[in-house]
């Protein structure tokens, strides 16, 4: 009776040690889905760099939504599909879709992120879905032309040549950029400020970008400064939204330093970044 006594106890103790492994293991990665195609950059390329170098960073599966499209229409199944971020976690917009100008296709694309599924925004997303006529111009938060802008809590117009830009981290600013120091870019593009991103009322700036341009014409030079990396709280329920006009060239996409600087948005979106800026238990990179 002894013996059988102990053989149970023996039993109950391994199931609920198995039980106890199970719930200690890491929770399910989070899914990203990746935007990407259209106009002027390599995204056959970068998307494979990202998915991997982002893969290798955080417990996340990313999933593509691509076209080889070139244009500035890509067509994207976001344009016409609201529900296109059904089930992931994340979306990332590394699309250059300028031309697409049409108000209900960007109000498809911002429906996911209006729900509360964070986002990170790349480069180009943030020259896309350009819904009104003069986008040189300062839109007013709030207004139909300033949607794509309301989300992204910047607003761009146009970029500098390819030149290094110096990256400097705006310190104590958040965890993302925790412990980050100043960084020189290859070649690079820095998209200007068209109006003080603090006229967006969830903007949070990171870090500043500084390229020197030289004037072909007499040879002088002069210096263009702007926000590069930055933070938003998007919609009525605050959604979060990380941001860096940083990314032209595959050389600055697969550098270390932007993966890792990338990866840190994306948790910190998803809310799922230490104040140490280091990932929450069970969301570093796992061995797969």
């Amino acid at each position: 009776m002894k013996n059988s006594l102990r053989s149970l106890v023996t039993a109950l103790l391994a199931v609920t040690l198995t039980a106890a492994g199970f719930s200690a293991a890491a929770p399910k990665p989070l899914k990203v889905l990746l935007v990407t195609g259209g106009c002027c950059h390599d995204y056959v390329a970068q998307k494979d760099i990202l998915k991997k170098g982002l893969e290798q960073r955080a417990n996340v599966i990313v999933e593509h939504m691509h076209t080889p499209d070139k244009s500035t229409k890509p067509p994207l199944a976001c344009l016409t599909d609201p529900n296109y971020a059904k089930g992931y976690d994340l979306v990332i917009h590394d699309e250059c879709a300028a031309g697409i100008n049409d108000v209900a296709m960007v109000k498809n694309v911002l429906q996911p992120h209006l729900d509360g599924i964070p986002a990170v925004a790349l480069h180009c997303a943030m020259h896309s879905y350009r819904v009104v006529t003069d986008f040189a111009r300062p839109q007013t938060p709030g207004s139909e032309g300033a949607m794509w802008f309301d989300f992204l809590g910047l607003q761009s117009t146009r970029h500098g040549p390819q030149e290094p830009i110096a990256v400097t981290f705006i310190a104590g600013a958040s965890p993302i950029t925790r412990g980050m120091t100043t960084w020189q870019t290859g070649k690079e593009e820095l998209y200007n400020n068209i109006q003080p991103p603090s006229v967006f009322a969830g903007h949070r700036a990171l870090a500043t970008g500084r390229q020197t341009v030289t004037n072909k014409k007499d040879g002088s030079k002069q210096d263009a400064d702007a926000v590069v990396v930055w933070t938003n709280e998007f919609g009525p329920k605050k959604t979060r939204v990380f941001s860096t006009s940083l990314g032209h060239n595959n050389s600055t996409v697969e550098d270390a330093r932007y993966l890792d600087l990338v990866a840190r948005g994306l948790l910190w979106a998803a809310g799922k970044l230490g104040q140490d800026g280091k990932p929450v238990a069970g969301y570093e990179a796992q061995a797969r």
